[in-house]
């Protein structure tokens, strides 16, 4: 189904002053894929890519089923092998969206078991040139897509809608990102490029894609928004603020500036953050975060999976933080990881989806050590990373101080930043 033409855009901001010449490039870790896999919103499902045995080049989508109970995968093989970098997304009903590209044409299609075949339900397609799934949405019900341009950014309606792909919203600028912020499908923030600065906005899909500022931190810093979670407001950003890019947390409506802990800076390694610890209602700084941990050696193979090396060791592997804690637990990933992927529970069991010959279906469960526990790193050749919390020495220059998080149009809230 071809996309019916896109609505006039939106008026854009006045335009900034021009931007002083930019610095050197600082280098960001990018994987082929985000994640080994991806769960859907509240934990009921997730699925993947995986090899086909035997058959390294030859991918199926498969689907998971999660919750309390033993976790078991449903493959669904279409008439063909995959190419790896189709997309797919679990809904709450259990089906499996699945995004397949073809030149310039971006083709969805539902998929659901049907005993020993795989049942389809097509969608329509979108014509347009790149285009990327958006997270799950909250509910299971619906699925977006986003389609970032040099000019503006087209936002989709890919499944749950009354036909085929929907066009929503056209957002002044080119966009990347995507993060849920009020516990439904209407509110979306977008990491928006605009005159040569990149700040987070947020997006009405309810009122025609309306935009309003969320994150700016300080007005020459790109700002990027990485995680939020709805309950407490606590938010997970990325910004070159402090002078160098850092990660740092603030609060949704808080009244107190983005904050940079140092146990979290990590020079030569990639740290991103990729769950929050969910039900930390009016308390932020209790909410438990995951981070991976990139080191300078390739921490998984081509199908998502981890190396299983752990601090020391190069790979990728864990990193598990508080934000009262101002402490950063490093811990080995396990072994056939979904690298990138996981999620906690409200009372505070971190769950981390794995695949390896013997267990091609496992999800392994760990918690948040306590604030006194220091994580020993196993024996390895290669050094160590640096110390979580490096001594004291000479006095850094001082940035400018960040200014606090812009309100995003969700109503205020009571906890303290």
């Amino acid at each position: 189904m071809t996309a019916p033409p896109a609505p006039p855009p939106i008026q854009a901001p006045p335009q900034a002053p021009a931007r002083p010449p930019a610095q050197a490039p600082i280098r960001v870790h990018v994987p082929a894929r985000p994640a080994g896999c991806t769960i859907s919103a509240d934990g009921s499902y997730a699925a993947r890519l995986a090899r086909a045995a035997g058959a390294p080049d030859s991918w199926y989508p498969e689907r998971w089923t999660l919750g309390p109970h033993e976790p078991y995968a449903v493959p669904l093989p279409g008439n063909q092998p995959e190419e790896p970098s189709t997309e797919v997304l679990p809904m709450g009903d259990g089906r499996v969206l699945i995004h397949r590209v073809a030149g310039e044409r971006h083709v969805f299609t539902l998929l659901y078991p049907t005993g020993p075949g795989t049942g389809e339900v097509p969608l329509g397609a979108v014509e347009c040139g790149e285009l990327n799934l958006l997270p799950p949405a909250p509910g299971g019900t619906r699925a977006y897509a986003l389609a970032p341009g040099a000019g503006s950014s087209d936002i989709w309606l890919v499944a749950g809608g009354s036909f085929g792909p929907e066009h929503l919203a056209a957002v002044p600028g080119r966009c990347s990102g995507g993060v849920w912020l009020d516990g439904t499908d209407r509110m979306l923030a977008l990491d928006r490029e605009l005159d040569g600065r990149t700040k987070t906005v947020a997006v009405d899909l309810e009122r025609g894609g309306e935009v309003s500022p969320l994150l700016q931190i300080s007005e020459e810093s790109d700002d990027r928004l990485l995680l939020a979670d709805a309950g407490s407001g606590l938010l997970l950003i990325r910004s070159d603020a402090p002078g160098t890019r850092r990660l740092g947390w603030g609060v949704l409506g808080g009244t107190r500036p983005v904050r940079f802990p140092e146990c979290l800076r990590l020079p030569e390694l990639t740290v991103t953050p990729f769950a929050v610890q969910p039900g930390q209602v009016l308390t932020p700084e209790s909410c438990a975060v995951a981070l991976r941990i990139d080191g300078p050696v390739a921490g998984r193979d081509g199908d998502g999976a981890g190396s299983g090396r752990g601090p020391g060791g190069g790979g990728t592997w864990l990193g598990l933080w508080r934000p009262a804690d101002r402490q950063l637990h490093q811990l080995p990933a396990p072994g056939g990881w979904l690298t990138g992927s996981g999620w906690w529970t409200s009372d505070g069991t971190l769950c981390l989806p794995y695949a390896t010959a013997a267990t091609p279906c496992g999800v392994a469960r760990m918690t948040m050590p306590s604030p006194t526990t220091v994580a020993e790193a196993p024996p390895s050749a290669s050094p160590a990373p640096p110390p979580a919390d490096p001594p004291p020495g000479p006095p850094a220059p001082v940035a400018p101080r960040p200014v606090p998080l812009q309100q995003a149009p969700l109503g205020g809230r009571q906890a303290g930043g």
